[in-house]
């Protein structure tokens, strides 16, 4: 094993503190919160079984932690009260509080209000 791919190999964890393997070289059965998510699954509350590290030029190796896919759960369903919470938080996200209408969009943080508001004289001109 040559270059970055060695430095990221340690199955016996002896470096790392946990096995850890090159990006894209997890071995089977270990899976990242995203894969598990995908196949309908969740950590639920075991550690850690392993890490996949990718190296990067002049910054800091991205870590990406693995968990057994036979020790997950599965997801917890969405209840109704969840389904309430959640379109309350998603009907603020698109509430202007300068003019207090839904703006049909997700209001952009940049702006802080809805288009409408923050450019007025290019919604007179059309």
């Amino acid at each position: 094993m040559g270059g970055s791919f060695g430095k990221c190999y340690d199955p016996s964890g002896s470096q790392f503190g946990i096995p850890t393997y090159p990006w894209r070289y997890a071995p089977k059965g270990l899976a990242t919160r995203r894969q598990l998510r995908a196949r309908g699954l969740r950590p639920g509350g075991q550690q850690i079984a392993a890490q996949v590290l990718r190296p990067r030029h002049r910054r800091g190796p991205l870590t990406a932690y693995l968990y057994r896919v036979d020790r997950a759960k599965p997801v917890r369903p969405m209840t109704p009260a969840r389904w309430a919470a959640l379109a309350k938080a998603n009907l603020a996200r698109r509430t202007c509080p300068t003019c207090r209408t839904d703006a049909g969009y997700v209001i952009p943080t940049s702006l802080g209000m809805c288009v409408p508001c923050a450019y007025p004289e290019d919604q007179r001109a059309a």
